[in-house]
């Protein structure tokens, strides 16, 4: 039996509850039969801690104190994360533990921590998908619809509970897929979840508009998505060539029209996919797509899922 790896976890205010229990119980189911992790909460000045729904957090570890090398350091999210990023002893500290670790993590929004740290300086990167923008602006190479990323020895996730996701992977890393299976079976979730989170996140996350005219089409577009929007029909909307149109939707909204129309369309369907009991025939034709057909090609280029999939998992607990 090997030393255990040890697993720093930081903490602060306002830290997600989810973002710190979710991994630090797949650490220590990963210890079943044997100690392969040993988990610290630090903090600054090893302080307690208020978490999200006001739970008092105990650390065991001062930050400032720590000096031995370290397996990972783990720095969870929430909706502390920015008060923590601008932090200068708590990114001084993370910068110099780092430095002595196999391999650093973050949760959720913990991914805008360690940009702030320059921990993801020339690394893939994901985050909450509400949050994303905040890595695109330091810089980050974000990718929107990962559930996690892991860039050499720098890992993280998307929000909440994708830390059990990302832990897990990171597990099975150290240890092999069956331990990360026994550890996701015991924990009733899985071990690969299909699907990335624009599942989560349907609502089409376009750049802001400032000119008057996309804006109202955009409006158009989501008011009545099964219209025949083609790209003259669009152009003609805007008051602009085709060609000009063309080239201003890609360079403002950062899509292309089609894509962009194609996303509105989803967006729609989604929502009656998981409001109504309607056939997909009905939901595709309501939406703007030609069948049902139509329909599951465009979730899966967009959401990753099939329609009935999506449905599935968004309509109802299934508590009835």
């Amino acid at each position: 039996m090997g030393k255990p790896r040890e697993i720093v976890v930081v903490g602060y205010d306002h830290a997600a509850l989810l973002d710190l229990a979710g991994p630090v119980e797949v650490f220590h189911s990963a210890n079943y039969g044997e100690t392969r992790y040993e988990v610290t909460l630090a903090t600054l000045g090893g302080a307690p801690f208020t978490a999200t729904a006001g739970v008092r957090v105990e650390a065991a570890a001062d930050l400032g104190v720590l000096d031995r090398p370290i397996d990972t350091l783990l720095v969870v999210g929430g909706r502390g994360f920015d008060e923590a990023a601008a932090d200068p002893a708590l990114i001084g500290h993370l910068r110099r533990l780092a430095a002595k670790a196999r391999r650093v993590a973050g949760v959720c929004t913990g991914a805008v921590v360690l940009a702030s740290a320059g921990l993801l300086d020339g690394k893939r990167a994901t985050t909450h998908w509400a949050f994303t923008g905040e890595l695109e602006r330091r810089g980050v190479d974000v990718e929107p619809d990962a559930i996690f990323v892991c860039d050499g020895q720098v890992a993280t996730s998307a929000g909440v509970t994708a830390g059990i996701d990302l832990s897990l992977a990171m597990v099975e890393q150290d240890h092999g897929p069956e331990v990360a299976r026994r550890i996701a079976q015991y924990l009733v979730v899985f071990l690969q979840r299909s699907g990335g989170q624009s599942q989560f996140s349907v609502h089409t996350r376009a750049k802001p508009v400032r000119d008057g005219s996309l804006r109202a089409l955009l409006h158009d577009i989501h008011a009545d998505p099964a219209r025949e929007w083609t790209v003259p029909a669009m152009a003609r909307k805007a008051m602009m060539s085709v060609r000009h149109f063309a080239r201003v939707f890609s360079s403002t909204v950062g899509v292309s029209p089609a894509q962009y129309v194609e996303r509105a369309r989803v967006e729609a369907a989604a929502d009656l996919l998981a409001s109504t009991g309607d056939s997909l025939d009905t939901v595709a034709r309501q939406a703007g797509f030609g069948s049902a057909e139509t329909l599951r090609r465009a979730f899966l280029r967009v959401l990753g899922v099939p329609p009935g999939s999506y449905r599935a998992r968004f309509r109802t607990t299934g508590v009835a």
